[in-house]
C-alpha cells in the first residue's frame, strides 16, 4: 500500500505541507505525477465536471493544460480538521488566442488513511486580465497569495 505523507489526522504544519506539495505538483503540469496524489477511485467535482478515478483525472488534466498555457498556481491553506483540508487558490494562464486569465477558487479535500485524496471539490471563477496585470509567475518563492 502506497502512502503519501503527511498523513491524517492533520496538524496546522502537516496540512500546510500537504497544500504546498499539491501546489508544487500541479505547477509541474504533469498529469501522471499529479494523479498519484489521488486514490484509484478518487471522486472530483471541478466546476461543472464530475470525474471518478485516476485515469479520468489524467485525461482531465491533460486537456486542461493543453488549453491553459503558461499555467502558474498558488494554493493556501484555509482550514483543516481530521482528514479534511480546505484550500483557497489562484492561478493564471493564457488561452490559445493569447488572452490571459486569473482563476480564483476554493477546494475541499478529503483523504484516506494513506494520505491519498479520495475527494476533491473545486469551485472556480475566471477573470480576464491583461498581461501587465499578471502577478503569478512560475513556482512559488515565499510570497503569500495576494488577497483580492
Amino acid at each position: 500500500m502506497t502512502e503519501r505523507p503527511p498523513l491524517p489526522p492533520f496538524t496546522a504544519a502537516s496540512a500546510a505541507r500537504k497544500v504546498q506539495a499539491a501546489e508544487d505538483a500541479w505547477n509541474t503540469r504533469d498529469p501522471h505525477k499529479v494523479s498519484l496524489a489521488y486514490s484509484e477511485d478518487s471522486v472530483w467535482r471541478n466546476r461543472d465536471t464530475f470525474l471518478t478515478g485516476r485515469a479520468a483525472i489524467v485525461e482531465f488534466l491533460t486537456a486542461k493544460w493543453a488549453r491553459e498555457r503558461a499555467y502558474a498556481l498558488r494554493k493556501d491553506l484555509w482550514a483543516f480538521d481530521g482528514n479534511r483540508i480546505a484550500v483557497r487558490f489562484q492561478y493564471e494562464c493564457q488561452d490559445a488566442d493569447g488572452q490571459w486569465w486569473r482563476s480564483y477558487g476554493n477546494e475541499l479535500w478529503e483523504f484516506d488513511e494513506r494520505g491519498l485524496m479520495t475527494r476533491r471539490e473545486a469551485s472556480i471563477n475566471d477573470v480576464r486580465i491583461e498581461e501587465h496585470e499578471r502577478r503569478i509567475h512560475g513556482s512559488r518563492g515565499e510570497e503569500p497569495l495576494p488577497v483580492q
